[in-house]
């Protein structure tokens, strides 16, 4: 990982091809300290400027309807789909077993718990993460957050703040159309295609999904849409110049958000399952 190259004298001499070597890993794990040092701060001033006035409350609707509204067909679009594979391979799993009657909570479990906040999430980052990281880098790169310091308007509550609060309401939203979709979709093709009884899909699905499963999934959309916010906008903000530092910028955002989701994905089912059992 790290082979930079040496002067001459240094390559003839071990002692300081390790040092130098040292030097750069030591300014590597220095670079990445601060580095997470600045997310943090971001996180911070985020945090502060969203309960400090003055709270702009029209912006903020502005991108509810850019991030949610707008997500809303292609999130809705992979919620039928993925409801509708769950059916299928629910019932060859489960007829295996003589249970097919428990097709429903299967689409209903496996969409409210797991695959419908963990999927929208990577939806709304790949169309809407994506979107908010090139918009802030070219904002930064043309000096239009310099402009708005020239004017005493502050960039952290006119541009990051009503991008985050919006994430943080849209991704619960958007979780909640594609789980009622999904679960439409695994009806439509369990009742539909693979002869299930409607009224039995329906019985055992409320039976077996409880409030204790709704409120699992209401805080892994809230988790995802906080670290959908945080990485999108700090990504975009302290993007490098030029069209490469917004191109790098953009893919960071969607790598990193996407990698974080679904490593605190894990976490999250960890502890919930321990703290609602």
């Amino acid at each position: 990982m790290f082979n930079p190259p040496v002067s001459p004298v240094e390559s003839s001499n071990p002692v300081l091809q390790i040092l130098h070597r040292v030097e750069l890993l030591g300014a590597y794990v220095i670079d990445s300290l601060q580095y997470w040092g600045k997310a943090w701060m971001f996180l911070w001033y985020l945090i502060k400027g969203m309960v400090t006035p003055p709270f702009r409350i029209r912006l903020i609707l502005q991108q509810i309807a850019q991030i949610g509204f707008h997500s809303t067909f292609v999130v809705s679009l992979i919620g039928i789909f993925t409801g509708a594979v769950l059916a299928v391979q629910g019932e060859y799993t489960l007829s295996k077993f003589g249970a097919t009657a428990f097709t429903g909570p299967a689409v209903a479990l496996s969409l409210i718990r797991e695959l419908g906040p963990v999927l929208t999430a990577l939806m709304v980052i790949g169309r809407a993460g994506s979107a908010i990281t090139a918009e802030l880098g070219i904002m930064k790169i043309t000096e239009q957050v310099d402009a708005l310091r020239s004017m005493a308007v502050d960039p952290m509550k006119y541009l990051m703040v009503p991008r985050f609060v919006a994430g943080l309401i849209a991704m619960p939203l958007l979780s909640a159309i594609f789980i009622a979709v999904g679960i439409f979709g695994g009806y439509l093709v369990a009742v539909g295609v693979l002869g299930l009884s409607s009224g039995t899909f329906v019985s055992q699905m409320v039976s077996a999904v409880g409030t204790v499963d709704v409120y699992s999934g209401f805080i892994k959309s809230v988790v995802f849409g906080f670290i959908f916010g945080w990485v999108s906008c700090f990504k975009g903000y302290t993007c490098g110049f030029g069209a490469i530092g917004v191109n790098k910028a953009t893919t960071q955002s969607v790598v990193t958000s996407s990698v974080c989701i679904l490593v605190t994905d894990y976490f999250l089912t960890s502890i919930l399952t321990r703290v609602f059992l």
